[in-house]
């Protein structure tokens, strides 16, 4: 028995041994009265000058995209016009950036390898007011720890080019001309096991495209071509921001996306947000840039997907480039050893200006539907049509501007008015009048409101009081029998109302209609129920939180953090319709909530609203279960299919889409209609071929 212990006690002390080599000499005796297992004394000592580069490399130089990130963040700072990337197997046999910047005085060159040596900053005050890429003043140090690399570069003063080894040191002079070329050499050649974890070649590869792609998009008035294995990849000229992206993310979104450009004082928002039509299953196409920066902020990220909360379906994603300038003491960009994540002074602000700033650009929608994912064309709501983003003058590091250039800003209920001081839309629908008005229907009431009798048209429709059916229209064709059998068709100007005019019905789900680029088709039951969501919601934002006491109120046990939130935010709980109460330190009770959420889980819904104050200075969690609610009262609500509808009950129901915001689309994300072009028609019967 003391044989088998003693055993068992040896064959512990070996795999010990094996799997601490460093810490344990295998020939010495362990006993079990020494220090704690895995922790033996040894002496502290400073790391070597390489070992240290190397751990910082390990933060900076994650893989091949990584260099190509900071080497082009410094020709960026450098101010150049133009980049040549080359890229071996991935960047990993070879990355070579060349600039048209400034360029590094040879004196310089030296320095410029050194850990924690930069231009960019000098002082405590300059670094929490930096406006440049870079400022740590480690990358180029990172870099040549875990790889070969070789500096040329010249300025404007030089009458030649200078070269410097990172290895050795050396300097030579060389031919080349004005600004820096960075070459890297086989990454992590001095520590394999690094370069065991990277991926193939071509993963590698596309995320070093990544990295460009978003530099690209950050400053389309700089020319970039990639080369890959002696062949071009990409290239992309210098160009307005619109063709830029447009050559980026593709012909989709370039044709279904809305301008957005939000200004409050030094803030702005600025760039383009895809219609939700245009949604993908992935969040690939999400671009967002902090002061020219490119970012992944969960608080950011979260205000966008708010804003897009009541119009995007299911797991669905929206596309977006999106660009939000501010001061530089506003936000902290030294809180990653990588620079792509930030922390914001006034991070409640932020959010909330973000999330009004996109919730208003897709509202400004009101029913323009470009082409969808589904292939469709669009029926231009403004007159002069919607103009894409335009270049704006630049400024520092990234792009100063993007603005809307001549779009009329109908905002369609929000309180914006057009370039021209009114609002075009409803001007359109209190002038038009060419709408016959027949006999209406009971349905035709409960759907869009009660007769004006005087007036003689239907309250809830946009037609002028007091039209005369006799001369309100004009058969198109009156000598052809199908119009002569559909005596509801006008004939009206090109600039007329956008959804057209009603022709009839399809199996009682679609409405037809005619409008001047051809012919609309509408999902009357999705079309409703936006009219009816819509309105709901209006009519909840116009009164307060109905508030619905507790007869006897729920505790629930809360951390330090949460019961910090609660005594922190009770005025915005106080107004989100919360009355929590402090019982012990560690539980509260929940005395009162909002009325319409009265039925929900009141512990979880309570802790995922703590939850968003904490996290975002505000709460979503309030809105959506309310708006969710709405959805379905809507639904519910709507008119259903196989339900006839009058002429004049269709033309009431485009006219209300035409007056709602986001009427594009239902709740749900569907689209509400879709247009088909004269062309469309014409290919389809193959006209003129």
């Amino acid at each position: 028995m003391a044989d088998r212990t003693a055993a068992k006690s040896f064959t512990r002390v070996k795999l010990y041994n094996f799997d601490m080599p460093d810490l344990i000499d295998s020939s010495d005796t362990v006993s079990h009265s020494s220090a704690p297992a895995g922790r033996l004394t040894r002496a502290i000592q400073p790391l070597p000058d390489q070992l240290i580069s190397q751990i910082a490399a390990g933060e900076v130089v994650e893989r091949p995209a990584s260099v190509v990130k900071e080497l082009l963040e410094n020709a960026l700072d450098a101010g150049a016009s133009s980049l040549r990337i080359t890229l071996d197997e991935g960047g990993v046999k070879r990355i070579m950036i060349v600039d048209d910047g400034c360029g590094i005085p040879p004196a310089e060159l030296s320095l410029a390898l050194l850990r924690h040596a930069t231009s960019k900053i000098r002082s405590l005050a300059e670094l929490e007011a930096v406006a440049s890429l870079g400022f740590r003043g480690e990358a180029l140090a990172s870099i040549a720890s875990v790889a070969e690399l070789f500096i040329t570069s010249r300025t404007a003063a030089c009458a030649h080019a200078t070269r410097i080894d990172a290895q050795t040191g050396a300097i030579s002079p060389a031919a080349g001309t004005i600004g820096t070329t960075m070459e890297v050499r086989e990454l992590y050649f001095n520590t394999p096991a690094r370069r065991k974890f990277l991926k193939s070649e071509q993963t590698e590869l596309g995320h070093c495209l990544e990295v460009i792609r978003r530099v690209a998009l950050a400053r389309p008035d700089i020319a970039i071509s990639v080369i890959h294995n002696g062949k071009a990849v990409e290239h992309w000229n210098a160009s307005d921001p619109s063709t830029r992206v447009a050559k980026i993310l593709g012909d989709v979104f370039a044709t279904a996306h809305l301008p957005l450009d939000e200004r409050a004082g030094p803030l702005a928002v600025y760039g383009c947000a895809g219609l939700p039509t245009a949604s993908r299953g992935r969040a690939d196409q999400q671009y967002f840039f902090v002061n020219g920066r490119f970012v992944r902020d969960k608080l950011l990220t979260h205000a966008v997907r708010a804003a897009y909360e009541d119009v995007l379906h299911g797991n669905r994603y929206p596309s977006y480039v999106l660009f939000l300038d501010l001061p530089p003491e506003s936000v902290d960009v030294n809180v990653h050893p990588s620079k792509i994540e930030v922390r914001f002074r006034d991070s409640r602000s932020i959010h909330q200006y973000v999330f009004h700033a996109v919730q208003r650009a897709l509202a400004r929608n009101a029913g323009a539907s470009p082409e969808t994912t589904a292939g469709g064309h669009a029926a231009q709501l403004q007159p002069t049509g919607i103009a894409p983003f335009s270049a704006r003058p630049y400024a520092g590091a990234g792009l100063a501007g993007m603005g809307t250039g001549s779009l009329n800003d109908s905002t369609l209920g929000s309180g914006h008015k057009t370039d021209s001081g009114t609002n075009w839309l409803r001007q359109s629908r209190m002038t038009q009048g060419n709408l016959p008005v027949a006999q209406p229907l009971a349905l035709y009431d409960a759907l869009f409101g009660h007769r004006d009798v005087n007036a003689g048209t239907p309250q809830g429709s946009t037609l002028a009081a007091g039209v005369n059916s006799s001369e309100a229209y004009s058969p198109n064709q009156p000598s052809a029998p199908l119009y002569a059998a559909m005596p509801g068709v006008p004939d009206f100007p090109a600039d007329e109302q956008p959804l057209g005019f009603a022709l009839g019905q399809i199996h009682g789900i679609y409405v037809l209609a005619q409008n001047a680029q051809g012919l609309i088709i509408v999902d009357m039951h999705a079309a409703h129920e936006r009219i009816l969501y819509e309105q709901f919601k209006n009519s909840l934002a116009d009164r307060a939180i109905a508030v619905q006491p507790l007869l006897i109120p729920v505790t629930m046990t809360v951390d330090a953090v949460e019961m910090g939130v609660v005594e922190e935010e009770r005025e915005v709980l106080d107004a989100l319709g919360f009355d929590l109460a402090i019982l012990s330190p560690g539980s509260i009770a929940i005395r009162a909530v909002p009325a319409l959420l009265k039925d929900a889980d009141l512990q979880s819904l309570a802790r995922a609203v703590i939850s968003d104050l904490q996290a975002y200075g505000g709460s979503r969690v309030l809105t959506e279960r309310q708006h969710e609610l709405l959805g379905t009262l809507a639904c519910h609500h709507a008119v259903r299919a196989n339900r006839r509808l009058t002429l004049d009950e269709m033309n009431g129901l485009l006219r209300q889409m035409e007056a709602t915001e986001r009427g594009d689309q239902c709740n749900h994300g569907r689209p509400t209609w879709f247009q088909l072009t004269l062309g469309d028609l014409d290919r389809l019967f193959m006209r003129g071929q």
